[in-house]
């Protein structure tokens, strides 16, 4: 009976186990092994060296998808923390009808980015959606055509990746308010402070781990964002949307450049290991100080 209760955790956990390191860690050295190939429509062991890397990097295509994620990067991560934040202290006034206004913040969470892009994608068509309906009441000449402007494209994509992010930090931010001790506020009230300066000032700096973690996921999100891409806006109009990992797809399984689009999924995945392992290493010196 000892025996099983020693082996059944690790009994249980192994398949999910077996099927993390086979689906990541294997395939993943697969695919950076194949980025320094010369495959092309069907994997082959001709080493080229870096010279998929030094392509990728003189590709127009490449460049513009970086600099696309430049500017989508920065909204999908601030705009979503700020509106988040300010949901979740807007709730934490015990105001009437919280659980209504908290579900319908939370509601785009529960869409998929296929269900929410194809809805956005009727709303932001000129042909369908909000343009029609200004048209409709009167406004001729009203324009709503973001999705179909090459110098604005990559911004409608990201408003719709607002709209759908916001609701989970406003509920990591209410997780974390909720948390909050209320003699924190009313010893500072007594002191004369405002609510808002409450805010600023003592609540906010205590919620410095949900900041980091809402960050530590915005910010991969941002970097693997695909589905959206290809449902609004398909990297259209010509590469003004292409984003590194619709870059990556279309090389490795659309054109048939498996070793051009393994060298994007390699340079993807180093940017979100750099996101992600500063984080993971200062929040472990930092439990290591509170122990000691």
């Amino acid at each position: 009976m000892r025996t099983l209760e020693r082996w059944l955790p690790p009994l249980l956990i192994s398949p999910a186990f077996l099927v993390s390191v086979f689906f990541f860690y294997l395939l993943t050295g697969w695919v950076g092994m194949v980025s320094f190939t010369d495959s092309q429509d069907v994997f082959r062991m001709n080493w080229v060296g870096w010279a998929q890397y030094q392509k990728l990097w003189n590709d127009d295509v490449w460049l513009k998808a970086m600099w696309n994620l430049v500017k989508f990067a920065p909204i999908v991560l601030v705009v979503p923390m700020i509106l988040g934040c300010l949901l979740a202290i807007f709730l934490d006034q015990k105001i009437r009808f919280e659980g209504g206004f908290r579900t319908l913040y939370l509601y785009p969470l529960a869409l998929s980015w296929i269900v929410a892009g194809t809805i956005w994608r009727w709303l932001l068509s000129p042909e369908t959606g909000i343009e029609v309906w200004l048209h409709s009441i009167g406004f001729k000449d009203a324009l709503f055509d973001w999705i179909v402007l090459p110098n604005r494209s990559i911004f409608a994509v990201a408003a719709v990746g607002v709209w759908h992010s916001t609701g989970f930090v406003m509920a990591m931010f209410i997780a974390g308010l909720r948390g909050v001790d209320d003699s924190v506020f009313k010893a500072a009230m007594i002191d004369g402070a405002s609510r808002p300066r409450i805010y600023w000032s003592v609540v906010l700096p205590t919620l410095r781990p949900t900041v980091f973690s809402a960050a530590l996921i915005l910010l991969p999100a941002a970097f693997k964002t695909f589905d959206l891409v290809v449902v609004l806006t398909n990297g259209g109009p010509g590469h003004s949307s292409v984003l590194p990992t619709f870059y990556m797809f279309d090389r490795f399984f659309v054109r048939e450049q498996m070793g051009l689009g393994a060298a994007g999924g390699s340079i993807i995945l180093m940017m979100c290991i750099a996101v992600a392992v500063p984080y993971i290493v200062n929040e472990l010196t930092r439990q290591k100080k509170l122990e000691h």
